[in-house]
C-alpha cells in the first residue's frame, strides 16, 4: 500500500510466524460494540475544533487586525493631561545642550495638549494600505491551514477504511483456508489425499494468519494517526463509517483545474497580498522625503506661579516638517522596500508555477487511480473464476494442491489490490481537491 508520506506514516509491524500450529487471535469483519461509530465529517469538525494549528490561525488573524487599528491610529488627534510642578533657584537658566537659553521659573501647572497629522502626503495612507492587505493575507493564510488539517483527517479516515477493510479480506482468507485445512485433514485420516497436500494446506492458512496479522497491525496504526490528527493523545476506539460518495470518473482535461487552483488556492490568495502589501509599504518609505505637516495646541492654567507667569496660557500653531538629510536612511530604507517587493512577486511566480505543477501531477494519479479501478475489478473477476476451477479441478483429483494453493494465493491477492485502488481513487479525488483549493 502507498500511504501519504505528508500526513499517514503508518508503521508496518511483521510478525515472523505460526508457532507450533497455533491459531492466532482473530478480529471480526465488524466493529466492537463499544467502537464510536466516526462519519468524515463528524472527524473533520473534531479536529477544526481541537487542533492548535486552527487557533493559531484565527489569532494571526486577530492580531493582524490591531496592526490596521494601530496604524490607523494617526489619523487621529493625540490629546494628553499634563500636571507640572517646578522648583528652581531664582535667574536659573538652562546652560548646556541646548541652543535655546529659557528660564526656569517656579511653577505648579495643568494643562492639555492636543496634536494631530494634517498631511504627510499620502505616507501614513500607504501604510495603512499595507496593514490591510497584511490582514487579508492572515486570513487566507488561516484558511490555508484548515484546508491543511481537513486533508490530513480525510486522508487519516479513509487510510482508516482501508486497512479495515484489507483486515476483513485477510480474517475472510484464514476462514477459507481454514476450512480447507479441516477438509484435507479428514482426506487425509481417510487415506483419500496425501501428507503432502495437508501440509500444503498448512502453510497457506499460516500465510493467511501471517496477513492477517500484518493487517491488524496496519488498522491498529492507522487507528492510532487518526486519533494523533484529531488531537487526542491516546487512541480512541473509532468505527469509521463509510461515507455514501459514487465513484465518478475524473474531468478529461486539467487546464481548468490548474486555472481554478491558481484563482482559489489561498496560499496564492495570501501571497498576492502580501506582494500588494510590500507595494504599499514600499510607496511609503518613497513617501519619507515628502514634507510632514501637524497641527499643535496646549492650553492650561498655573494657579502656583512665579510673578513673571501669566495664570493661564494658551498656544495653537502648526509645524512643517521638511528632511533634508539623514545620512541616506531614507534612500536605504526605500531600497530595502523595493527588493522586498521584488521578492515577494519572484515568490508569488514560484508559488504559482508549483501549484499547477501539483495540480497537473493529483489530475494525473486521479486518472491513473480510476483506471486502476477497471483492471483490478477484472482481475478480480478472473481470479475467482480461476479458484473456482482449480477448486473443481482438485475436488475431482484433476488437479494438484500446488495449483490449488496458487490459485488461491491469486485470489487473495486480487481482493486486497481491489480493495486498495478502491480507497487510493478516493484518497486521490481528495488530494486534487485540495490542490485546486476547493472546500470540503
Amino acid at each position: 500500500m502507498k500511504w501519504s508520506a505528508r500526513y499517514l506514516p503508518l508503521i508496518l509491524f511483521c510478525i515472523p510466524a505460526v508457532v507450533n500450529g497455533q491459531s492466532v487471535p482473530q478480529l471480526t469483519g465488524h466493529a466492537s460494540s463499544t467502537a464510536r461509530p466516526l462519519t468524515i465529517r463528524e472527524a473533520e469538525a473534531i479536529a477544526l475544533q481541537r487542533n492548535p494549528n486552527i487557533t493559531i490561525g484565527k489569532l494571526r488573524a486577530l492580531e493582524a487586525r490591531e496592526f490596521v487599528r494601530e496604524t490607523r491610529s494617526a489619523f487621529y488627534p493625540n490629546a494628553n493631561l499634563s500636571v507640572t510642578a517646578i522648583g528652581s533657584d531664582p535667574g536659573s537658566r538652562i546652560s548646556a545642550g541646548y541652543l535655546n537659553n529659557p528660564v526656569i521659573y517656579p511653577r505648579a501647572a495643568y494643562g492639555a495638549s492636543v496634536t494631530q497629522l494634517i498631511t504627510d502626503f499620502g505616507r501614513t495612507n500607504n501604510l495603512l494600505a499595507n496593514s490591510q492587505h497584511l490582514e487579508k493575507a492572515e486570513d487566507q493564510n488561516a484558511i490555508a491551514t484548515q484546508q491543511q488539517i481537513i486533508l490530513a483527517v480525510d486522508e487519516a479516515f479513509y487510510s482508516t477504511l482501508e486497512t479495515k477493510a484489507l483486515q476483513v479480506v485477510a480474517e475472510e482468507t484464514v476462514k477459507t483456508r481454514q476450512d480447507r485445512v479441516d477438509q484435507v485433514q479428514a482426506l487425509t485420516n481417510a487415506k483419500l489425499k496425501s501428507d503432502l497436500d495437508l501440509s500444503f494446506s498448512n502453510v497457506d492458512l499460516a500465510r493467511a494468519r501471517l496477513l492477517l496479522l500484518d493487517s491488524q497491525s496496519n488498522y491498529q496504526a492507522s487507528l492510532a494517526t487518526l486519533s494523533a490528527i484529531l488531537g487526542y493523545t491516546h487512541q480512541q476506539d473509532f468505527a469509521p463509517v463509510e461515507p455514501a460518495e459514487p465513484i465518478t470518473p475524473p474531468v478529461p482535461d486539467s487546464a481548468p483545474l490548474v486555472q481554478q487552483a491558481l484563482h482559489q488556492r489561498p496560499e496564492i490568495l495570501a501571497l498576492e497580498e502580501e506582494v500588494t502589501a510590500a507595494m504599499k509599504f514600499s510607496k511609503a518609505e518613497h513617501d519619507l522625503w515628502w514634507p510632514t505637516v501637524t497641527a499643535a495646541g496646549a492650553v492650561g492654567q498655573a494657579p502656583v506661579r512665579d510673578e513673571h507667569i501669566s495664570s493661564w496660557y494658551g498656544a495653537a500653531g502648526v509645524n512643517i516638517n521638511i528632511p533634508v538629510f539623514n545620512g541616506f536612511l531614507f534612500n536605504a530604507r526605500a531600497k530595502s522596500a523595493d527588493f522586498e517587493t521584488e521578492l515577494k512577486r519572484n515568490q508569488l511566480r514560484g508559488l504559482e508555477e508549483n501549484v499547477a505543477r501539483d495540480v497537473r501531477n493529483s489530475w494525473l494519479d486521479t486518472q491513473k487511480a480510476y483506471e486502476r479501478l477497471t483492471v483490478t475489478k477484472q482481475l478480480e473477476e478472473q481470479a475467482s473464476l480461476a479458484l473456482e476451477l482449480a477448486e473443481a479441478r482438485y475436488q475431482l483429483g484433476l488437479g494438484s494442491i500446488v495449483e490449488y494453493s496458487q490459485a488461491e494465493l491469486e485470489k487473495t491477492d486480487a481482493d486486497l489490490q481491489d480493495a486498495d485502488a478502491h480507497y487510493r481513487y478516493l484518497l486521490s479525488q481528495i488530494e486534487l481537491t485540495y490542490q485546486m483549493g476547493l472546500p470540503r
